[in-house]
């Protein structure tokens, strides 16, 4: 039988917490700010003041070997990220890592405190730890398919504006951290507020944690009291899940676990550019040799520029730029490469990443100097910004294009 979800006021700490009594399992959700010294203390009362046989916390496996060993990163392979194509996802991963890591050095705060300090309990204690969240890179890759083409756009410049800022973070930030979530805080900011981000960065993940506590509680030795650790924005989301309902955990969390479809506009997009080049390469050959050369050669140079400019803008070694150039004119043709990845691969040969380099990759992208001299950083801003010079060149190059065949 399920019981209303209830305040309760909590004696030690006045941190928000609620209670909900669902299939023989009192889940005790206590609401923390991530970026509030308190929230840690509060997680050492409550676990102190009552007895439970599991906690759960508000992390992905990914998240949770970040707070574990934050130099994890050292043991990333760099060649296979770019091959894989998740360059977007690391450097978002990047851009909230920036983002904590300037809250710590700014108001001398550690986002995740709160978090370390459950781990630590229920380790020292010999309890069962949960990790309920939604992992991180399949969070971002829907909250980015949820995006239209523009906010997209918006979020993509965001996170390079993050890698480079080194402007102090406002009190009216610093108050909505502590009301809610790191990751909607930190990358909402960077897109138009719309009900498509809010659900595929909070909404989403109430139903995946909510659904995870009634799926890790069930198994043949039931525990009595679960205590779950979670950021005070996913509190009442939670807690109404749990309350109301009524179907079975893996019918909950499997909408909401799939990778997002592919783009319909991307697909229809890169098919229909691929189908207006070529066809007026063709169209120009058909015409004239002149004119198709004219053509070829046009879509050739402004391309070439644009990848060229895009690496040149991210300090990238001259032979990345050189493949970025070279690769400029194909990738946008074909459905799986793209000139970044091409650049960013041959930055990565060229100036390969040191040891020192990935030991300082944290403090080095607090400021915008340190994504020049750091290795790592610089890869995945050749990436991005190679990117985008091809991005823009395209449209520059069809539109000449199509100017050269009005005139005939």
């Amino acid at each position: 039988m399920t019981e209303p979800a209830a305040a309760v006021a909590a004696p030690a700490h006045d941190q928000p917490i609620r209670r909900i009594h669902r299939d023989g399992v009192e889940f005790v959700l206590l609401g923390t700010a991530h970026v509030s010294r308190r929230s840690a203390e509060a997680v050492r009362e409550i676990i102190e003041a009552e007895a439970f046989d599991a906690i759960a916390i508000e992390l992905c496996e990914h998240r949770a070997r970040a707070i574990e060993d934050p130099d994890a990163v050292a043991q990333m392979d760099l060649f296979r990220v770019l091959r894989e194509g998740k360059a977007g996802v690391v450097m978002a991963g990047l851009a909230l890592g920036a983002f904590q890591r300037r809250l710590a050095e700014q108001f001398g705060i550690e986002p995740g405190a709160e978090m370390r300090a459950a781990m630590l309990e229920a380790k020292s204690r010999g309890i069962a730890c949960w990790l309920i969240d939604r992992d991180v890179g399949l969070t971002l890759r829907r909250a980015r398919a949820a995006l239209g083409f523009w906010d997209k756009t918006t979020l993509t410049a965001g996170m390079v504006g993050s890698l480079l800022s080194s402007d102090e973070i406002s009190e009216e930030e610093i108050e909505k951290l502590k009301q809610g979530d790191v990751l909607h805080s930190t990358f909402s900011e960077f897109a138009k507020q719309s009900e498509n981000l809010y659900r595929a960065l909070i909404a989403e993940r109430d139903q995946f944690m909510a659904a995870k506590l009634r799926d890790a509680a069930d198994q043949p030795q039931r525990p009595t009291k679960v205590l779950a650790v979670l950021g005070a924005g996913h509190l009442e989301g939670i807690a109404r899940h749990l309350d109301e309902r009524r179907e079975a955990p893996q019918e909950l969390l499997a909408p909401v676990s799939a990778e997002p479809p592919p783009s319909r506009f991307g697909t229809w997009f890169g098919i229909a550019l691929t189908v207006v080049v070529l066809g007026g390469f063709a169209y120009g050959f058909a015409h004239s040799r002149q004119l198709g050369l004219d053509l070829v050669l046009t879509w050739t140079a402004i391309t070439a520029i644009g990848g060229a400019l895009g690496a040149l803008a991210a300090a990238a070694h001259p032979l990345s730029i050189l493949a970025g150039a070279l690769a400029s004119p194909i990738t946008p043709l074909h459905p799986v490469f793209a000139s970044g990845m091409v650049s960013g691969l041959v930055e990565a040969w060229v100036r390969k990443p040191r040891v020192t380099d990935f030991a300082a990759l944290r403090d080095d992208l607090l400021h915008w100097q340190g994504w020049r001299r750091n290795r790592v950083a610089r890869v995945f801003v050749t990436v991005m910004l190679t990117n985008i010079g091809t991005g823009i060149a395209v449209w520059i190059a069809v539109t000449k294009m199509g100017g050269i065949l009005a005139e005939q």
